[in-house]
């Protein structure tokens, strides 16, 4: 009887972070001296600090380039992984799904959205919806002038639902005051908040309730009920 074959191992942390590396430098080439940079600024920071605090203290000189590496290697690891997010968005952008894509694995914990687009028209431009302390948020992937129409509907349909909840409309595409693809994060980052937790719950589930064909509402807070945001 033939052996199982032994399940893959798979990547250490090591080959995993050089992977990533080798994966930004083929569309960053800048990335290296970033990388140097945010090693060596750190640890010359350390020994500068040693010589002014404690001259002629070779305990203190050890302990403060230990720390200048320690910060090093942290500072070389954030912008590795804010390069790789640049370089992995910048080989997505224009194609369809994108934004879904950054839906999915992008968004903090106060936001939530599906990489299922809600409408696609036949030039397969999309609307994407995210649900946050911001308000719905709908996202129009493709050109301006055939998503602001889709995206328009989709507003309407979901104020007739929720005509206290404030929507926001993005457009992601080639247009030049769209949002760029790595910035969609950051735009729904700086809606002025309007809900509390438990109401960006309760908006989510309506909202989702009405895309299963007319499933039952889940019980709790009452989302037709939310108050809009006062005017200041």
């Amino acid at each position: 009887m033939a052996r199982a074959s032994a399940p893959e191992k798979e990547p250490g942390r090591i080959k995993q972070m050089w992977q990533v590396f080798q994966m930004t430098r083929r569309y960053d080439p800048m990335i290296v001296w970033y990388l140097l940079l945010a090693f060596i600024v750190p640890v010359g920071l350390s020994v500068l600090l040693a010589l002014v605090l404690s001259p002629g203290n070779i305990l203190g000189l050890v302990l403060y380039i230990i720390a200048g590496i320690l910060a090093g290697v942290l500072l070389v690891l954030i912008v590795l992984g804010r390069r790789a997010e640049t370089a992995a968005y910048s080989q997505i952008a224009g194609r369809p799904g994108a934004v879904g894509a950054v839906l999915k694995s992008g968004l903090r914990r106060s936001w939530t959205g599906s990489e299922m687009p809600l409408v696609v028209n036949k030039n397969q431009d999309a609307i994407y919806r995210a649900v946050g302390r911001g308000g719905v948020v709908l996202i129009g992937e493709g050109p301006r002038s055939r998503t602001q129409p889709m995206l328009e509907k989709e507003r309407a349909n979901v104020q007739r639902v929720l005509p206290n909840v404030p929507v926001n409309l993005l457009y992601v595409g080639p247009d030049p005051d769209s949002v760029p693809l790595g910035k969609i994060v950051r735009a729904l980052g700086r809606l002025k908040r309007s809900l509390t937790k438990a109401e960006v719950l309760a908006v989510n589930n309506r909202l989702s309730s009405l895309g299963k064909n007319g499933l039952p509402i889940p019980k709790g807070m009452d989302p037709t009920r939310v108050r809009a945001p006062r005017p200041r």
